[in-house]
């Protein structure tokens, strides 16, 4: 399909077109005109605020499949990521098997090939995600792990950690780890303050998060190497990696996009579609999120994406199980609660660029003669998510209902355009 984009802003920092309006041709998955001229396509794309950047890459997705395809299976994530407007997507490792073999890898791979969002497995960084043996991570690196993971199992042991970094540097490989000590978060439902207290609710505190920040980045100093941490969500640990940054430090983070969108006085009460790992925290918190996310010390946005079913959301609060699906709605939630403190170019830049400089993927360009890898969306649109609507299996969301602002008009990657 051939495609016409009218009078379309274009958010790309590295483009001579860079926050100008103009005419995009798309022809058999090809930019093959930029300007101001009316041209004849399949489908021709207009909207009162218009704007495409390069497509969207996520940091952080969890599937089901394969194990778990009740709650996701790989075509309905690829749905959900083009519904959102993202063409890569980097799935953790958390499924059955845990993908630890080069066979597992080569699975999402292969299964990847016809969909129109390009799927990048990660490799656990230890056997069954366990935090004790590690894999054999060069042989997977070889087989295509963009990143290495245990995804959302929190690495605890110190000494894993040091092996880890020190092997992944025979390769330049990343690792990543979501920073929770599971020892002060035990048990625990939401954050750790007054709203718990007077919900009769075993917190989970900050400091579980910003402990294991500290230790990391003492580790990294040790050892060398890259690191990135996922999810982050708390003031202390945003000061501790921008000033390990400054020290110079190989050091990068992300923030999923829900994260200042409620606190923990704000979000309804034993409602379990507000219940996520990291919990939704203090108002200063959030603050410090925004500013981190303004000065760049917070590097990326992502979904967070962590679909589940009804058995395993409508339960009793501490019973359900932690996670929000949010590929589909992850840009217009960042838009509506963080826009006013970070302009539009920069959340956008977050989720294009950035992830791909950190995972060392490949950079898209918006240019004559360029391969379309493009997201179109709407920044000013408004919109009411409703759960038979969304492409996701996941029925876990707090965002049915409310008005968001910022629409995902579609994507055009692999030569396949998707429209909402």
């Amino acid at each position: 399909m051939n495609v016409f984009l009218r009078a379309a802003t274009i958010y790309h920092p590295s483009s001579e077109f860079h926050l100008q309006q103009h005419n995009i041709l798309i022809e058999q998955g090809k930019i093959t005109y930029i300007g101001p001229d009316e041209k004849q396509a399949d489908q021709t794309i207009a909207s009162d605020h218009l704007a495409v950047s390069v497509g969207w890459a996520d940091m952080y997705a969890v599937t089901g499949e394969p194990g778990l395809e009740n709650k996701e299976d790989l075509q309905s994530l690829a749905a959900a990521a083009a519904a959102g407007g993202f063409t890569e997507v980097l799935c953790m490792p958390n499924v059955e098997p845990v993908v630890q073999t080069k066979g597992a890898i080569n699975y999402i791979k292969s299964r990847s090939v016809s969909l129109p969002v390009t799927l990048h497995p990660t490799a656990a960084v230890t056997m069954e995600a366990e935090g004790k043996e590690l894999t054999e991570m060069i042989d997977l690196k070889q087989a295509g792990a963009v990143a290495f993971t245990d995804g959302t199992h929190p690495i605890q042991g110190a000494e894993v950690m040091v092996r880890a970094l020190q092997y992944l540097q025979l390769f330049d490989g990343l690792l990543l780890n979501r920073p929770e000590n599971t020892k002060l978060t035990a048990y625990g439902q939401m954050h750790e303050g007054i709203a718990s207290t007077r919900l009769g609710l075993k917190g989970i505190p900050a400091l579980a998060e910003e402990t294991i920040v500290a230790r990391d980045l003492q580790l990294l100093a040790y050892t060398g190497g890259k690191l990135h941490f996922s999810l982050i969500s708390t003031k202390k640990a945003i000061e501790s990696i921008r000033k390990a940054k400054a020290d110079g430090l190989h050091v990068t983070c992300d923030v999923a996009s829900y994260q200042v969108a409620f606190t923990d006085e704000t979000m309804l009460p034993f409602d379990t579609n507000y219940k996520v790992n990291p919990p939704f925290r203090s108002e200063t918190d959030a603050e410090a999120i925004k500013q981190g996310l303004a000065d760049g010390t917070i590097d990326a946005i992502v979904s967070g994406h962590q679909p589940h079913d009804t058995e395993a959301k409508k339960l009793e609060f501490d019973l359900a199980e932690f996670g929000i699906m949010n590929l589909e709605t992850a840009f217009a939630v960042a838009n509506t609660t963080i826009a006013g403190a970070v302009p539009l170019e920069t959340i956008v830049e977050k989720l294009t660029t950035a992830p791909r400089r950190i995972l060392q993927l490949p950079q898209p360009q918006i240019a004559v003669g360029e391969t379309a890898n493009l997201t179109i969306f709407d920044p000013k649109q408004t919109w009411t998510p409703e759960e038979k609507a969304l492409k996701s299996k996941g029925v876990n969301s707090p965002f049915f209902g409310q008005e968001l602002t910022g629409k995902v008009i579609g994507i055009i990657h692999k030569g396949q355009v998707v429209l909402n």
